[in-house]
């Protein structure tokens, strides 16, 4: 086992979000943002941003790492930009404001059809239906989540039916 993979994922996370130069085994280096460390096998995953907006994404496997090198902090806008890599494609189509938006109508129309509904999650992004389901943003049907397959169904049912009616 070598340093990094003895580091703990405390440690790990304090490379997310920055430009890092990784030396590896057989002197290879690779260069890029810190995505996430998975805290099992400490592979690190790089996003490299390439012309014409595409990103390279690569996985260095925790074994091969032998020093880690942090180039630059990422500022607000980067870590944006790394937050919305792996984010569906429609929730991408929101901003910020049209969001928030989203899911106070939605939770207001749930309150008022009697269906109790919380926020929860750090910025309060994700509602809770009765304690047993989560719609995540955009705040559609295919957002649901929840164990109970009844619930879930009649629910997903609700918001579309709400959704369409909004068009």
């Amino acid at each position: 086992m070598n340093d990094w993979q003895r580091k703990s994922p405390l440690d790990w996370e304090t490379y997310v979000n920055k430009m890092v130069k990784v030396a590896a085994v057989e002197k290879h280096e690779y260069e890029g943002w810190v995505l996430t460390i998975d805290p099992v096998s400490a592979s690190i995953v790089l996003a490299t941003f390439l012309e014409n907006k595409k990103v390279s994404i690569s996985v260095v496997l925790g074994h091969a790492v032998e020093e880690v090198e942090v180039l630059k902090e990422g500022d607000d806008e980067m870590k944006q930009r790394l937050s919305c890599i792996f984010a569906p494609e429609e929730s991408k189509a929101y901003s910020l404001e049209e969001l928030e938006k989203r899911k106070n109508n939605l939770k207001t129309w749930l309150e008022t059809n009697h269906i109790p509904v919380t926020e929860q999650g750090e910025s309060g992004r994700t509602l809770c239906v009765a304690g047993v389901l989560t719609i995540d943003p955009p705040y559609g049907p295919e957002e649901c989540s929840s164990s109970n397959e009844i619930i879930l169904s009649r629910v997903q049912g609700l918001i579309q039916g709400y959704l369409e009616k909004q068009q």
